[in-house]
């Protein structure tokens, strides 16, 4: 019980770092990035590729932070003259393109076996203090990654980035230029995401091209809408209240006796019903953003 608890908060706060790059770009901005885990990918691809070349942990987790900001920059580049519908498709199909390209080229990525033995962190700890030491460590990144996220939204660029989000027009009249804040954007939260990735692939000790499919984007989504879009608050509650709902499925399945298929849909159900609740009272989510009028 205890080493499952550690498990699901430390998978919290992983998806927490995911959820806050999402908000970066799509609560700030408002960009619609329907391929946001294509970055987490990357993070985790490069940890992996990293340790199979024999290069120290943090070696990993630069090369998959500095992956991930490249291919921010490019999607930004790429995207800046379609419109937030289209951008969104495009986002989406550049992922599934970074996802055929790891399940295919083997010898860098390992194909659909992906890449195991990744070593975690802390194993010379032993449990259950590896755990735990994971834990702390993805505490702290949560932590400093909220508050780097909540200062920079109540700062100048993060007005700009609202203004851009509201009136885009209004901003380029103002002298903002916004293909400079797309990029700046992406390129945070792709940074923030890539991390996140890179903390996976060490937790799990492996990475498979199973991480990047689109259905862990809406996932993302799902969290940061039912928390708040453009909260950062927001978004660390609609994680916590997602990871819940995953936890409660594999105890209703040992309390009523649920086959997997069963425990899957219960799982499933539980965060659709969270996201119906909130989309139909509470929609601007549970902890919404708050807006700075003037007097």
């Amino acid at each position: 019980m205890f080493d499952f608890l550690v498990f699901s908060l430390t998978v919290a706060g992983i998806y927490a770092l995911m959820a806050l790059g999402l908000n970066l770009q799509a609560g700030y901005a408002g960009l619609m990035n329907f391929g946001h885990i294509a970055f987490a990918g990357i993070g985790a691809y490069a940890t992996g590729i990293a340790f199979s070349l024999g290069w120290p942990p943090l070696a990993g987790a630069a090369l998959g932070v500095l992956a991930a900001m490249a291919l921010g920059w490019c999607i930004a580049r790429v995207g800046n003259k379609l419109a937030s519908d289209y951008w969104g498709i495009a986002t989406l199909a550049i992922a599934e393109i970074l996802r055929t390209i790891a399940t295919n080229e083997d010898w860098l990525t390992g194909g659909a076996n992906g890449i195991s033995a990744i070593p975690s962190l802390f194993d010379g700890l032993g449990r259950p203090w590896s755990g735990l030491a994971f834990l702390g460590l993805v505490a702290v990144a949560v932590t400093v990654c909220a508050l780097l996220c909540h200062r920079l939204g109540d700062g100048r660029f993060g007005r700009a980035l609202r203004l851009m989000r509201e009136e885009p027009q209004l901003a380029a009249c103002m002298g903002y230029d916004l293909r400079s804040l797309k990029s700046r954007t992406l390129m945070a939260g792709a940074a923030v995401t890539a991390l996140g990735g890179s903390l996976y692939a060490h937790y799990m000790s492996f990475v498979s091209p199973d991480y990047m499919f689109p259905a862990e984007t809406f996932l993302l989504w799902t969290m940061v809408m039912i928390g708040g879009v453009g909260s950062t608050a927001g978004v660390l509650v609609g994680v916590l209240l997602v990871q819940a709902a995953n936890v409660l499925a594999p105890f209703a399945r040992e309390v009523l006796g649920f086959g997997s298929d069963q425990a899957g849909a219960l799982r499933l159900g539980l965060i659709g019903l969270i996201l119906l609740a909130c989309l139909m009272w509470r929609s601007e989510g549970l902890v919404p953003e708050k807006i700075r009028k003037m007097p």
